[in-house]
This record gives C-alpha cells, sequence and structure tokens, in this order.
C-alpha cells in the first residue's frame, strides 16, 4: 500500500504552462468554432470552448445562478460511516473542516457545469492538498493531458500514468461539455443587447442641442461653441437675434427590444441551471410560484448530492485509503432530509397524548428543553379578595 510519504507535491499540475489571455470581442460565430472543434471525431481539443466559458462565466446572473447551485451543495452536512452505519464522528469532523475534501466535492459539483473536472492530490507539510487541472490542458474524450495546450505535439496520456485512480482523480463525463455550453449562447446574445443597448443611451439619452449661427464668421462660432461648452455649469445664455437654439428631436425607441431580449437570456440561465426563474419577475411573479421554483431547484440539488455521494464511494474514498488518509471500510453519505415544519406539526399534535423524548426535541428543532411545564389549570380560580 502507498503511503502520503510516497509523494510530496503534484508531479503534473506544475507542467502546465500559464497563458496571458486578452479579451476580444466574442460572438456566437466563436462559440459555433469552438464547438466543432470540441465535437471532432479525429483529434477533439477543448482549449477554446473553455476559454469561452471563461469570458461568458464574467456574466453576473449566470456567476449568481452557479454559485447558488454550489453552495447549496457545499454546505450540506455529511458523515462517514461504517458498513453496519456506525458513524465515525472523528473522521467525519476532520473532513467537514478540511477545505481541500471541500475542493474534491466542488470539482465533482462543477463537472455537471463543465462536463468534466480533474484534480491532482498530493501533500503539503504532511497536510493534504488539492490542485485543480486546468480543463483547457485535459481532452478526455482522448485521455490526453496538454501541458501547452496550445502545442498539439507534446502531451501526456494521462489514463495511463502509475499515479491515475490514486493521486490524479478525473470526474466528468468524456463527451459532455457542461451546463456551460449551453449557457453561452444565451449570455453572447445578452451581451450584445447590453452593447446596443447602452450605445442607444449613448446616442438618444440626451438629446443633441443645436445653435444655428453664421458659420463665415469666426468670431460668432467661437462664441457659439463656447457657449454650448459651458451650458452644463450655466444652463442659459444671450444670443443674437439672428442665431437660433433648439433641441433636435431625439429618436421614439426606449430600449424595448433589447430589454426584451435581455430578459428572454436572463430566465433561459435561469431555467437551465436553477430549473426555475426565482426571485426575478417582479411584475409577476407571487410567493406560491416562487416557493414551486425552489422546490424544482431542491430536486436538482439533490441530483448533484447523488453525483457526490457516488463519485466519493467510488474514485475518491479508494484512493484516499491506498494514500493513507482515512482507513479501509468507510461510507460517505448525506443524512436524510426532513420536512421540519411538517415534522414540528406532527409533533405538537402528538404532545398532549404522548411522551416525546427531549433530546430528540433538542436535536431536531435546535430547541433547549430544561424540563416538562406544569399543566395549567384550565379554569379561572377567582381570588379570595372577591369573596
Amino acid at each position: 500500500m502507498e503511503t502520503k510519504h510516497s509523494a510530496k507535491v503534484g508531479k503534473q499540475t506544475p507542467k502546465i504552462v500559464e497563458k496571458s489571455l486578452s479579451r476580444t470581442r466574442m460572438d456566437v460565430l466563436n462559440w459555433n468554432q469552438a464547438l466543432n472543434m470540441a465535437r471532432n471525431a479525429d483529434d477533439p481539443r477543448r482549449h477554446l470552448l473553455y476559454n469561452l466559458y471563461d469570458e461568458v462565466t464574467l456574466d453576473s446572473l449566470l456567476t449568481s445562478q452557479i454559485e447558488n447551485r454550489r453552495l447549496m451543495s457545499l454546505s450540506q452536512s455529511f458523515m462517514l460511516s461504517t458498513s453496519t452505519g456506525e458513524v465515525n464522528d472523528e473522521v467525519t469532523k476532520n473532513l467537514q473542516t478540511a477545505k481541500w475534501f471541500s475542493d474534491i466535492i466542488r470539482a465533482i459539483i462543477d463537472s455537471r457545469f463543465y462536463g468534466h473536472s480533474m484534480i491532482e492530490l498530493s501533500f503539503d507539510q504532511d497536510k493534504p492538498a488539492v490542485a485543480l487541472f486546468r480543463r483547457q490542458n485535459i481532452e478526455p474524450r482522448t485521455g490526453k493531458f496538454f501541458p501547452d495546450y496550445t502545442d498539439d505535439s507534446k502531451f501526456v496520456p494521462y489514463r495511463e500514468l502509475r499515479e491515475y485512480g490514486t493521486w490524479i482523480l478525473e470526474f466528468g463525463d468524456n463527451r459532455d461539455l457542461g451546463l456551460i455550453n449551453s449557457a453561452a449562447p444565451h449570455v453572447l446574445f445578452k451581451r450584445f443587447a447590453q452593447s446596443a443597448w447602452s450605445e442607444l443611451c449613448e446616442i438618444f439619452g440626451i438629446p443633441p442641442r443645436v445653435l444655428k449661427t453664421n458659420t463665415q464668421d469666426r468670431v460668432m462660432v467661437n462664441r457659439a461653441e463656447k457657449m454650448l461648452i459651458d451650458q452644463g455649469a450655466a444652463a442659459w445664455f444671450i444670443i443674437d437675434d439672428s442665431e437660433n437654439f433648439e433641441f433636435a428631436e431625439g429618436t421614439t425607441t426606449t430600449g424595448e427590444v433589447y430589454k426584451g431580449l435581455i430578459q428572454l437570456s436572463n430566465n433561459e440561465l435561469s431555467m437551465l441551471i436553477s430549473g426555475a426563474i426565482i426571485g426575478q419577475d417582479t411584475a409577476m411573479g407571487s410567493r406560491s410560484k416562487d416557493e414551486s421554483a425552489r422546490e424544482v431547484l431542491q430536486q436538482l440539488v439533490n441530483s448533484d448530492l447523488t453525483l457526490i455521494e457516488q463519485q466519493l464511494n467510488d474514485v475518491v474514498l479508494p484512493a484516499l485509503v491506498r494514500i493513507g488518509v482515512i482507513q479501509d471500510g468507510l461510507v460517505f453519505s448525506y443524512p436524510e432530509t426532513e420536512d421540519l415544519e411538517q415534522l414540528w406539526k406532527m409533533t405538537s399534535e402528538a404532545l398532549p397524548y404522548f411522551e416525546v423524548d427531549p433530546e430528540w426535541v433538542a436535536d431536531t428543532f435546535g430547541i433547549k428543553v430544561t424540563g416538562t411545564k406544569q399543566q395549567v389549570q384550565a379554569a379561572f380560580s377567582p381570588s379570595p379578595f372577591f369573596d
């Protein structure tokens, strides 16, 4: 069995050549070109597509939706138990507070959005560390790792490495391009609409000012220029009777076409990541709609939690056992979620008829129970003062 002292630092991730990327305007044509390269049957390459993903995820709404769904999974409590169901509290507590273990879970979740994640485990001062391979440098369909993704001639067949499956762990489907691929065109259309709308505001937001004067007279032209420049600070001036000042008539459009395209793009992004539009449509929204949307989102999160359980039990925990981080025979799982509102209602209805365990009430609802309350006399007993 390998021990944690057999590898101190990552062997492959330090080989990645850093690239400086200059931001350029991207449109649907760039997305189609990158998508065709990623789907090439003979020699697929994903680096252009993932470079596009880096640009697409700058969208604030998409980032918000992804982060909300990701944090809902990362914030869930979990446990590691033996085959008999006994929870190992020490290992569970250590992993719940370990950043490196949270990084592994994050990589598994992100395989939903990016289609693929690959990490390398190592030790930094005898503590586990996790490094994420840049997705631009990995081609999962052919199993190639390109230290420099612009150089096709130099690559490492990473699935043939001795470290693969123990120090190098892979998550996701080889052909899946992730949810961000479906979000890309909506973000690009939205960015176009915002750019066009801002240009409309720049041109027609303030009506142009027109001052008619004798352009053959240089003195009058200079005087007119000074008056227009000074108008921002002093909104009045005196003109000659041969001059005429007026505001040009602006365009009648208010940018509704751009607003509609932006709203459509936002709705599509929300539906894609969260399964519904949550808390955005303030005009037509309602509490019932928002609650239903949150239930749909919770179903997606539950699916993410199932994926995390599968990947951790099938891929990660066996690797940690071989490295020597945890003992063999442990199973990762999330506790079953309960509807606390419904459970409290049932508990309240049962209290007049059954004894309820105070420790269970404290653990389930967070209510500290100090003792049993004396039964209050229902009938009012008048004071002797009134006799």
